[in-house]
């Protein structure tokens, strides 16, 4: 029985247009084509183990990292499915060393930019654990009508439009923030869309859950150790999968932290959307010291440590 009260994601974002009488309803179309290239690596995404998509391609890409042959084709399908969807001036990819303008006449017509990380995980893709894709929306500064700029992907974290992720799991889910709320939809295989699931998500302020990577403890301050050692006396539960929108995700429905110190996590196209879904959904994510979302990128794949989670437990020890 098909529950024709759900709103699917373009009917949510028709009806969020009602209370917009100045939108062009460029960014829902946005969504849209993300939410369908998300369709398409979620379907070789669940036939990996059936066909040669496991493993590493042999490339390394620009952060000197293996590319999985998942990865490769997780960025040419958000690629090539923003670029025909002509409301994306261009994008800014974990798999590629410099920005990508979409030098087209449409294309250039358009106010946004996105940043993406089309594959986030992809070391647990041969152990079936969740991998996700992470994206950030930001109204370009750049002149409309012209290709888009380096300046319009090195903005702040605050000047993000939108942000949001996917999680291919047991299901599958689309999470997204505007600065109207943070809400998630599960993708229905039965009618191909996804639907609404979890509306006005908001992160507990308390938790009792932290994740970290125990194995990178040599590199850690002796403040970060400090803290870890707090932590351990508290009655949480250490829970981490080594993929950053599983855990981020986890964390954020049932509230907990999230510790990733060290210069390892990207601030563009990692660090600002989570960060900006989190202060949307009432949560924080830091640098150890500074808001996440103040920062200026010097650099499309410059790295950061990330503090993220549950507001109180943020505020008592980071």
């Amino acid at each position: 029985m098909i529950n024709r009260n759900i709103l699917t994601l373009e009917e949510f974002r028709k009806q969020e247009l009602r209370f917009l009488p100045k939108a062009t309803g460029e960014l829902s179309n946005l969504l849209r084509d993300i939410a369908l290239a998300a369709k398409r690596v979620n379907v070789e995404v669940n036939k990996a183990g059936l066909v040669d998509i496991f493993g590493a391609t042999g490339k390394i890409n620009v952060l000197g990292e293996s590319v999985q042959k998942l990865d490769e084709f997780a960025n040419s399908q958000f690629i090539n499915v923003l670029r025909r969807g002509i409301s994306c001036a261009g994008l800014v990819s974990e798999e590629i060393k410099d920005f990508l303008p979409f030098n087209e006449d449409l294309s250039n017509q358009s106010k946004y930019v996105v940043v993406i990380d089309p594959l986030d995980g992809s070391t647990n893709i041969d152990v079936n654990i969740s991998i996700g894709t992470i994206f950030g929306i930001y109204k370009r500064i750049s002149q409309p009508g012209n290709p888009c700029e380096l300046i319009d992907f090195l903005q702040e974290g605050n000047k993000m439009i939108a942000a949001g992720y996917i999680i291919y799991g047991s299901s599958t889910m689309l999470v997204y923030a505007t600065k109207r709320g943070v809400n998630g939809f599960t993708l229905d295989p039965s009618i191909g869309e996804f639907t609404l699931s979890h509306p006005d998500i908001r992160c507990p302020e308390n938790g009792n859950i932290y994740s970290v990577n125990y194995g990178n403890s040599f590199i850690f301050s002796e403040h970060v150790k400090k803290q870890i050692e707090w932590l351990q006396q508290k009655p949480y539960s250490l829970r981490y999968t080594g993929s950053l929108v599983a855990d981020l995700h986890r964390n954020m429905l049932k509230g907990g932290i999230y510790l990733y110190p060290g210069e390892k996590l990207r601030l563009v196209y990692e660090c600002n959307p989570f960060a900006f879904i989190l202060s949307i959904a009432g949560g924080l994510a830091t640098d150890g010291n500074e808001n996440i979302l103040n920062i200026k990128p010097d650099s499309l794949h410059q790295r950061m440590p990330f503090f993220a989670g549950s507001k109180n437990m943020m505020h008592d020890d980071f």
